[in-house]
């Protein structure tokens, strides 16, 4: 019988993990009040529509959660520069041929593992692997421009003037329906997204046992000892 060692590495450093559940919870708000405000139900009522404002608060909530996830992305791409190996900006962007030639082929090798599961074995990686890394750098520049249009829609009946910085993105796309229309449809990349990061996240953690799921809370993760 072999024994395999594993050594306890702190990876996720508290920026990162706070971002993460911030960003989480963000998401899952922005999509539940972004859905009813762009297909509010009917609700047949005898009262006065100023009696009740409860489609206020779906607003109020869905603002609420768009400034707070702008703010914690901005300090989330200030820790890709302050941060460790694993958080800073080229964990995700290749600075060189090399690097962007290893990271191809571990996502194709991870793509074999995780989706398809023609490979049994799991390739070895620390922080995020080739194919988690090209899809983070998807998910930011997403959020980007979840952020740019949604404060474009925003800025018209708001005289705050940081939502104005942004109020040129609805003329340049085209008019107020058809960046509604794009900042709907770039709402399911986010919900594709969590879906496929979550069973993954399980798959990994149950197939692999190195805290997968419980690095995300306390930063640390077990790799093999070589």
């Amino acid at each position: 019988m072999t024994t395999t060692t594993y050594d306890r590495v702190y990876v996720w450093q508290a920026p990162v993990r706070m971002y993460h559940w911030v960003n989480a919870s963000c998401v899952f708000l922005l999509v539940a009040t972004g859905l009813i405000i762009g297909r509010p139900p009917a609700f047949m009522s005898a009262a006065e529509a100023s009696g009740s404002y409860w489609f206020g608060w779906v607003r109020f909530l869905h603002y609420v959660a768009a400034f707070l996830m702008s703010a914690a992305f901005v300090v989330r791409v200030y820790w890709m520069f302050a941060g460790n190996k694993y958080a800073r900006w080229d964990a995700f962007i290749p600075n060189s041929l090399t690097m962007f030639t290893r990271q191809l082929r571990e996502a194709w090798s991870v793509l074999w593992v995780d989706i398809l599961q023609i490979q049994k074995e799991p390739i070895d990686y620390v922080g995020h692997n080739g194919l988690a890394a090209f899809s983070y750098f998807v998910i930011f520049l997403s959020t980007l421009f979840q952020i740019g249009t949604g404060f474009a829609l925003y800025a018209p009946m708001s005289s705050f003037w940081g939502v104005h910085l942004v109020a040129w993105v609805s003329p340049l796309m085209g008019g107020d329906a058809i960046v509604r229309l794009w900042h709907h449809a770039f709402a399911w990349v986010f919900v594709m997204f969590t879906m496929i990061h979550v069973y993954l996240s399980i798959f990994h953690d149950m197939t692999e046992g190195k805290g997968e799921i419980s690095s995300i809370i306390t930063g640390a993760r077990f790799v093999e000892r070589k």
